[in-house]
């Protein structure tokens, strides 16, 4: 089922919750910056003083933008804390706001950007002890490793969350694949049969139109009922379409004809000229609403497969409820099924709603003998076509 949600409030919600974010780095960088000033102050003056604050409100600028901008917040950051390096002198705190952001742009940027990461820590880390010719190799070693183990766990979160959303994207289009079979089937099932029996209705009308106006005044009268609630039943399917939050099989499942509509079904059977028997346990009107429903589809598709393909008279409807699943038989005495048939669209639908019970369904003709085969006869007449479907309760 295709939704398109207009939501005027989306964008309103997601910059709130963005808020406690942007106000959570802005204090960061505050921190960083107070810090790197009294540090800057104690050790220079002058306008190397005045050079280092500037750079440190780039650096400090970077952290703030850490989420918004990760990508360029480290390069540019980077490039402060090398020029401070350089041709300042090298401090003991803005090192860590770098670090922020090299954990940042693991997290936040795109897979293709984070992974420049670790290369352009390299020449900062070289520029930084550049300043420091008593280092050992250890220390820049040891940096190397911190920063790179910051990177580390931010591109494996990142890549964490990746993974999530597109379990959660295959769980959305999945429930939309299903949403879209779902209503399909009652559609089909729904216009299938409510067509058929229209057709058959109005050609027998157009029989008598001549002879017996009384009998075409009946005919079309029940045409006029069937249509009507044809319509409604319609409007109630595709209203789901049109919903902005859609309820789900919940929302279908309380307005869906069930076992109890069998009786109107069977009058519009014998409108269309074919009769109809039903034996019905009354156990099965307590079973659930899902259930009630696929029973009544189920049957109903049968018994407009035996008037639209089999040209059946008669029919028997059997629907059993031993506690545990539900029983469903429709026999037809039509021609029939050919030798090696392959299940229509309406077979299919049926055996998908089974499916969804895990249930089992056999259909197939029946020979006069009372035999029955499932697409193929080894002799015999046939003398209709047989369906059963078992449906377990859940």
């Amino acid at each position: 089922m295709l939704i398109q949600t207009v939501d005027p409030m989306g964008a309103a919600t997601r910059a709130l919750r963005r808020v406690p974010e942007d106000v959570a780095d802005v204090a960061l960088a505050a921190a960083f910056l107070a810090a790197m000033v009294v540090e800057r102050a104690r050790m220079l003056s002058g306008e190397r003083l005045a050079a280092a604050i500037a750079l440190s409100v780039v650096m400090a600028g970077c952290v703030a933008l850490r989420r918004r901008v990760p990508y360029a917040g480290y390069i540019v950051g980077s490039t402060a804390l090398m020029a401070e390096a350089l041709w300042i002198a090298p401090s003991p705190i803005s090192p860590y706001a770098n670090l922020v952001c090299l954990y940042s742009l693991g997290l936040y940027a795109t897979r293709s950007r984070a992974r420049w990461g670790p290369l352009i820590l390299i020449p900062g880390v070289v520029a930084y002890f550049a300043k420091f010719p008593s280092a050992t190799l250890t220390m820049p070693a040891g940096v190397l490793f911190t920063w790179w183990l910051a990177w580390a766990v931010g591109y494996g979160a990142a890549r964490r969350h990746e993974e999530q959303r597109a379990a959660r994207q295959a769980v959305r289009r999945a429930a939309v694949a299903d949403e879209r079979l779902r209503l399909a089937r009652e559609l089909h099932d729904l216009i299938g049969h409510t067509v058929n029996v229209m057709v058959v209705q109005a050609g027998a009308g157009r029989r008598v139109l001549d002879r017996d106006p009384g009998k075409t005044r009946e005919i079309l009268t029940g045409l006029e009922h069937i249509g009507r609630d044809a319509l409604t039943e319609l409007d109630r399917v595709l209203g789901l379409l049109r919903r902005h939050e859609p309820g789900g099989l919940g929302d279908l499942l309380d307005t869906s004809p069930g076992i109890a509509e069998l009786p109107r079904l069977v009058e519009r059977m014998a409108q269309a000229g074919v009769r109809v028997t039903v034996r019905m346990d009354p156990a099965v009107s307590d079973v659930i609403p899902s259930v009630d429903l696929s029973a009544y589809r189920i049957v109903q598709e049968a018994l407009t497969n035996a008037l639209k393909h089999g040209g059946a008279r008669s029919a028997s409807v059997t629907v059993r409820h031993d506690g545990r699943a539900v029983d469903i038989e429709v026999c037809d005495d039509g021609r029939g099924s050919p030798a090696g048939y392959l299940p229509g669209r309406g077979l299919l639908g049926i055996a998908e709603r089974v499916a969804a019970f895990g249930g089992s369904v056999e259909h197939g003709s029946v020979e006069r003998g009372g035999g029955e085969h499932g697409g193929e006869h080894s002799g015999g007449d046939r003398g209709g076509f047989r369906l059963r479907a078992v449906l377990p309760v859940p």
